[in-house]
């Protein structure tokens, strides 16, 4: 017991001589303490600002090419479905030995192609999601070649046809009541699919670049430190300057909190909407919020000289 509370007097005695050496020492030298928390608080500000804005248009262009590649998949189970019901109308009413499937088939089996390829740019799911892509790619290749290895033999058959319809639409194997992933026709696959990137598009929004609050402690927090060192300022200038904070710290801290709330704003906006031009890296934000911070470390430079430029001070 007596090792784990014996730090206790010593942290005392430690705060103790801190606040005395303080008491001593002069002011001038006090103020250009708090001059340099300032200046480095706004010049945190501004680099947590270029990091955090920088890093969440990352993550929102990586989301929205996976919410692209989500509506790909999703056109492709479409065109699937339009390639099936084209069979079925198509083996009704001609000779598929003879003619082929027909140009509509081809049609909407080559947009599924176009649309897991367009898809594959997207793919935020990882070798998974690749695999899968070219799993169903595989299932197309094949489903493809059944059909059209019936043209040219028998006018009335249709084995082709119903080994393609078979791997377009083939339900799941059920096994304990429940449905099997990775079982099933091309339209089971494309749902298989869809679900690996909607999970890995969850996790893309759930980045801590995109937290709120992640954004807030980041950009609020020298922000609040600034003001706490603007408060001492202002107390040691009323002390032993007899004189009140310039107000152009109080503009430096004010342009400062803009910068850092706004882009909070900003930031939320852009994470619930995966804006096209995120706002808070939009490229005129981002000259603003550098000229606001540029202009308040000139203040903050500017509010300190008057009092370290005097040579005379009045005796506490």
């Amino acid at each position: 017991m007596s090792a784990v509370a014996a730090p206790g007097p010593s942290l005392r005695r430690s705060l103790t001589g801190w606040r005395a050496r303080l008491r001593t020492t002069h002011p001038v030298t006090v103020l250009r303490w708090l001059r340099g928390g300032v200046l480095a608080m706004v010049l945190g500000t501004a680099l947590l600002y270029l990091l955090v804005s920088i890093q969440a248009d990352h993550q929102i262009a990586a989301a929205r090419r996976t919410a692209v590649a989500i509506a790909d998949i999703e056109s492709a189970r479409l065109s699937a479905d339009h390639a099936r019901n084209e069979l079925v109308d198509f083996a009704a009413i001609r000779q598929v030995g003879l003619t082929g499937p027909g140009a509509e088939f081809a049609i909407h089996t080559g947009r599924v192609s176009t649309d897991l390829t367009s898809a594959a740019q997207g793919n935020a799911a990882g070798r998974q999601g690749l695999t899968q892509i070219l799993f169903v790619q595989g299932q197309l290749t094949s489903c493809t070649q059944s059909v059209y290895a019936t043209a040219g033999a028998a006018p009335d058959s249709t084995a082709g046809l119903a080994a393609c319809q078979d791997a377009l639409h083939r339900p799941r194997e059920v096994f304990d009541g429940r449905s099997v992933p990775g079982t099933g026709g091309i339209q089971a696959s494309l749902e298989d699919l869809s679900n690996l990137e909607r999970t890995a598009l969850d996790h893309q929004r759930h980045s801590r670049w995109l937290d709120p609050a992640l954004v807030r402690g980041v950009l609020l927090g020298p922000v609040l430190v600034m003001a706490l060192l603007v408060t001492a300022t202002g107390s040691v200038t009323r002390r032993h300057f007899r004189r009140y904070a310039s107000r152009k710290l109080t503009a430096a801290l004010s342009a400062t909190a803009a910068v850092a709330v706004v882009t909070c704003l900003l930031s939320r906006y852009d994470e619930r909407h995966l804006a096209a031009h995120p706002w808070a890296g939009h490229p005129v934000t981002l000259a603003l919020a550098l000229t606001l911070l540029t202009a308040a470390g000139a203040l903050a430079y500017l509010a300190y000289l008057p009092r370290l430029a005097e040579y005379r001070f009045p005796r506490s």
